[in-house]
């Protein structure tokens, strides 16, 4: 069903606007209407406007009088879900705009973590809640990144529809896909805003026929594609339905109208399905925190109503319970930016409630008649697994102020707790802690989240997870439904046989990058295993590929695909499935640069080791026995004094001695060190200071060590 638009240009346009309207539409008439499906009725420009935020206190009921069916009927809760950089946050900003005068442009107010206003990008899942006309807007901001996947799917229980967010240059991408086929099968009906339509890049009609077939591809029912779209620039701060032409663009842009979103969300997204009758009932999505009054418990409330003084309990999953006669002390609500007390919460509201000790995520809040636990979804299971151990380098205790295992260890329970995307299992070594995630990144922002808070501690390289069986051939599996004995994380003493009878985590890998780049990314991918299932070219010299990787090939090649794009490059994974072991990956790993005495770094001894191979420290570093200095520029260890200082002596010379001068060092971040350490290696991380060493320190048992493995490798082969 081809959509033309009829531009009239006004005499007020400025020349460069109009072209980039026409331009705009243009793009938009050229969608050949893969959507074939019933227009959306109603009218989308309506003519509520948003008055003044309210307090909670102002429209709640007495604790004494039955919840308002009116009021639920007038309640929204939307998740906002999109691949990472497509503008979520953004958008969040632009609605909250409407009830904060006070957000500026470009201020990511939901981002309020200081590791997600450094890096850009949303790590938690947020929860704000907006009055328009009539009705109450809780409005939940998730994270955008695969390897934080976990926050979108345990939110998508407290939502009854989502918004999907697509750029207009870039279109559906994996999280994109993942995020969607997540929101589909809870029966959700998402609607589409098509961000960043400003864009001399924008591409209309492309990017709504790959939504439309993203949406089949993935069997939504019939309601589910009928979605309406929304067309926006979050940035500027205006939105315009599906029937725009080039003036209402123009009026939107000058009055930084987003009507048409708030419309789009109480037209097409229904009321809380709840009973307000039945008793009370929540499911616990998240955990925050409270100066005061400790943990606080977020989640929707899915059944009855709730008052500060009433006396509940808490089940777990499983039905247990493991709280009881907890006396309500105080209930929050969300109103714009702040989080408000309020008197009561009745089936459908978002809140969050304190008093509870053992209660955590997915556990449910409930009545004291109440003996179901309510359902919880499974998650996909973690894929990539990295141990936390005491730092026990020469140097340890001098940068830190929480370097006890005691300490590591309750600081990891509270992270595991919170986040049901990570899991923790023991090991051999009771100052040792395995830590399983979706990814790299996710465990790189838990480890700088710890050193900031003054833990000092070692971090092996990650490894992938495997698992020994699996239920179902092809099925993806819960990390929930399989035992920790399933999974093996150190093949290092399995036989070449075990390992072949192993299942491996498969990621959808999806690269954009220059064509003149793709054939040596595609060269990578083939070794690391990777299958390649799509690829296509743009007009605007752009190349994007899709393969399927196992695991294994992806960890520490992120920093070289960075390097070989010169940074143009964009990758991005998500969980496929699990498949048998795919083969060993050749590795052509250079060796390491390793520091045989203690001391500081000399510039003499460093202007010695420059033509070795590329340097991490600069003269002044401490170093210490066993502490990787560079990277060698050839296959193999080797051990180089960095610390050496020039022999003084009574010979003169007529001539001065040269000034020493160094090419700067290779700066390696966190991240950084996580892609290129190696498995004898570990990564010291202190408040102050990232530095690589070898697992074993002294040279000797190093030396010992290869000799044990060069006999097991024959002792396997003569097998």
């Amino acid at each position: 069903m081809t959509r033309s638009r009829t531009a009239a240009a006004t005499t007020t346009t400025t020349a460069a606007t109009t072209t980039m309207m026409m331009m705009m539409l243009m793009h938009r008439a050229c969608g050949i209407g893969a959507r074939a499906r019933l227009a959306v009725g109603g009218a989308m420009m309506g003519t509520a406007s948003v008055v003044p935020s309210r307090l909670w206190s102002m429209r709640r009921l007495s604790s004494s009088s039955s919840p308002s069916s009116s009021y639920i009927s007038n309640l929204r809760n939307v998740g906002i879900i999109a691949h990472v950089d497509h503008g979520k946050t953004t958008l969040v900003d632009c609605l909250l705009r409407h009830q904060e005068k006070s957000i500026k442009d470009q201020d990511r107010v939901m981002d309020s973590n200081d590791l997600e206003k450094e890096r850009g990008m949303t790590i938690l899942s947020k929860t704000t809640s907006i009055q328009y006309g009539d009705h109450r807007i809780n409005i939940v901001d998730t994270p955008g990144h695969a390897d934080f996947g976990g926050e979108v799917e345990r939110i998508l229980s407290m939502v009854d529809g989502v918004a999907l967010v697509v750029d207009a240059s870039e279109g559906p991408m994996t999280q994109t896909k993942f995020v969607l086929s997540k929101a589909l099968k809870r029966g959700l009906r998402p609607f589409v805003v098509i961000n960043k339509i400003d864009r001399p890049s924008a591409r209309l009609g492309e990017v709504e026929n790959e939504i439309f077939d993203l949406f089949a591809s993935l069997d939504a029912n019939d309601d589910q594609l009928d979605y309406p779209v929304v067309y926006a620039s979050a940035r500027d701060g205006w939105a315009v339905a599906e029937d725009y032409d080039e003036e209402s663009i123009e009026k939107a842009r000058e009055a930084r109208d987003v009507s048409p979103l708030f419309d789009i969300i109480i037209d097409h997204v229904s009321a809380p399905k709840v009973d307000p009758d039945a008793p009370f009932s929540m499911l616990v999505t998240q955990i925050e925190s409270n100066d005061f009054l400790g943990k606080l418990l977020l989640g929707r409330v899915s059944s009855g109503s709730v008052s500060v003084g009433d006396t509940l309990r808490a089940l777990d999953p499983n039905g247990d319970v493991i709280d009881q006669n907890v006396r309500i002390p105080k209930i929050f609500a969300r109103d714009g930016l702040a989080q408000v007390t309020t008197e009561r919460a009745v089936a459908g509201d978002i809140v969050s409630m304190a008093g509870f000790t053992n209660a955590t995520v997915n556990s449910t809040l409930c009545d004291n008649e109440v003996v179901e636990p309510l359902p919880s979804s499974p998650i996909d299971p973690p894929t990539v697994s990295m141990t936390f151990s005491v730092n026990s380098s020469p140097i340890s205790g001098q940068e830190g102020t929480k370097v006890t295992s005691t300490a590591i260890l309750q600081r990891l329970e509270k992270e595991c707790e919170s986040n049901v995307a990570l899991k923790m299992v023991p090991t051999a070594n009771r100052e040792a802690f395995e830590v399983h995630g979706r990814g790299e990144l996710q465990l790189g922002v838990l480890i700088e989240e710890m050193r900031r808070e003054g833990f000092e501690m070692s971090v092996s390289p990650p490894r992938v997870c495997f698992r020994r069986s699996l239920p179902e051939a092809g099925t993806v599996v819960s990390d929930a439904d399989a035992d920790v004995a399933d999974i093996v994380t150190d093949t290092d003493s399995m036989m070449p046989r075990e390992i072949k009878e192993l299942f491996e985590p498969v990621e959808e890998v999806t690269i954009d990058v220059d064509s003149g780049d793709a054939g040596q990314v595609i060269e990578k991918m083939a070794r690391r295993k990777g299958e390649m299932t799509e690829m296509q070219t743009n007009d605007h010299g752009r190349t994007l590929m899709t393969f399927l990787v196992p695991m294994r090939g992806l960890v520490g090649y992120r920093a070289e695909f960075q390097n070989d794009t010169r940074g143009d490059g964009i990758l991005n994974h998500t969980f496929h499935g699990y498949e048998k072991f795919m083969g060993t990956i050749d590795s052509s790993d250079k060796g390491a640069m390793i520091a045989t005495q203690s001391g500081k770094a000399t510039a003499y001894a460093l202007n010695q080791l420059e033509p070795r191979g590329v340097l991490f420290i600069s003269p002044g570093t401490v170093v210490y026995p066993g502490m990787v200095i560079g990277e060698h520029a050839k296959a193999g260890d080797i051990e180089v004094n960095a610390a050496k200082a020039k022999a003084m002596s009574n010979m003169r010379t007529t001539s001065k001695d040269e000034k020493v001068r160094l090419a700067p060092p290779k700066q390696m971040t966190l991240e950084d060190y996580i892609s290129y350490v190696r498995d004898d290696e570990q990564i010291e991380v202190t408040p102050t200071s990232v530095r690589l060493r070898k697992r074993l320190l002294d040279s000797n048992d190093r030396r010992r060590l290869r000799r044990q493995h060069m006999q097991q490798q024959q002792q396997q082969q003569s097998n």
